[in-house]
């Protein structure tokens, strides 16, 4: 298995590791890419605004940051780090169950390694479709 799960400052622990990780490489296989490795690591928000801060001189709370090590351009190899907090509140604020918020930010994580942007408006708006498309077949 080339996906891997991490924990850093969180009482947390992901659940149905086995589909998650099918439906991941799913995904990135349906779009012509490999992984060599993906390394999601769930964290604190304190732990991910220092990683923000001494990587991105960004000083701000965030959900989600994904490294692309990839040296090749359809082979992914990645740290994705997500903010177990960010996720709680996000969820809370959209009314909506925390493991669907979960799994729309590991996705999204996965979209960018993929190429798909989301500065503009227009590419905003794809990516929202690519990642319910993407969810639309996350079964349990």
């Amino acid at each position: 298995m080339n996906i891997h799960f991490f924990y850093e400052e969180v009482d947390f622990k992901i659940s149905h590791e086995k589909q998650l990780t099918e439906w991941i490489e799913s995904v990135v296989h349906s779009h012509n890419f490999t992984i060599l490795e993906i390394n999601y690591i769930f964290c604190s928000d304190n732990y991910l605004l220092e990683i923000n801060k001494q990587h991105l001189n960004h000083d701000y709370f965030t959900d989600i940051i994904t490294f692309d090590n990839s040296e090749e351009s359809t082979q992914i190899e990645s740290d994705v780090f997500i903010s177990i907090d960010r996720i709680k509140e996000n969820a809370a604020n959209l009314s909506i169950n925390m493991a669907a918020e979960l799994h729309r930010v590991m996705i999204h994580g996965v979209l960018h390694l993929l190429g798909f942007g989301d500065k503009s408006k227009e590419e905003k708006r794809l990516m929202r479709e690519k990642e319910d498309a993407c969810l639309s077949l996350l079964k349990f």
